[in-house]
């Protein structure tokens, strides 16, 4: 399992790095699970002991490789591996990340990694991301879907939010322009012809929301 590519102009989100700097990172070995090219976990890297990314995309775990390297970064290694299939003991983590790539098989593996007191954060497509596509992504957590799931691998929530930003557009040709980037997968599963039609019919805008999380083992 990789990185979902559900929104290619995404930046990490801000909330979300201070959840991870309000712990004692400085003392910690972090695994970012999905870590793509490592985006997150070369952010992380200069305020922890260790961080481990993990992936199965051997091209990205390569090329997060040359980007620790770039960086001069040594606390920091990449792995390629399945995190839905793989066990996270091994890799000893104290805390555990996962960004735009959550899953149920995730936070159950977080949960046998993690000892009591340690934390799981992730930042997951919420249900209304792209929402006037009629069709939300099958990888979107709700709120209540992301507590049930947490309880379940014996998790207490911190913080859960959602993160949304609405674009608003006066005209269709604004709205199209807005989502060019994407017409090609969308045309791929649908979802294109579906926004063209609220487009037409009135719509005008294009939604970003994500679920920012950060939980602790019980």
């Amino acid at each position: 399992m990789s990185r979902r590519p559900e929104d290619p102009t995404d930046r990490l989100s801000p909330a979300f790095l201070e959840l991870l700097k309000a712990e004692p990172l400085a003392t910690l070995t972090v695994l970012d699970a999905g870590t793509g090219a490592g985006r997150l976990a070369l952010t992380l890297a200069p305020h922890c002991r260790a961080v481990v990314g993990i992936d199965r995309e051997a091209r990205s775990i390569e090329e997060a490789r040359r980007r620790a390297a770039a960086a001069g970064l040594s606390n920091v290694r990449f792995v390629v591996g399945d995190i839905e299939v793989e066990e996270y003991t091994p890799f000893k983590p104290e805390l555990v990340t996962a960004y735009l790539c959550m899953s149920d098989a995730i936070a159950e593996r977080a949960g046998r990694a993690l000892r009591p007191g340690q934390v799981f954060a992730f930042v997951a497509l919420h249900p209304d991301q792209w929402k006037e596509t009629g069709r939300p992504s099958r990888f979107a957590y709700a709120e209540t879907g992301a507590r049930r799931v947490l309880k379940k691998y014996g998790f207490t929530v911190e913080h859960l939010a959602v993160e949304r930003d609405v674009k608003s557009f006066a005209s269709v040709e604004e709205g199209l322009a807005a989502a060019v980037g994407l017409q090609e997968k969308w045309r791929a599963d649908g979802r294109w012809f579906r926004y063209v039609k609220f487009l037409e019919d009135g719509g005008r805008t294009l939604t970003h929301a994500h679920l920012v999380v950060k939980a602790r083992k019980a």
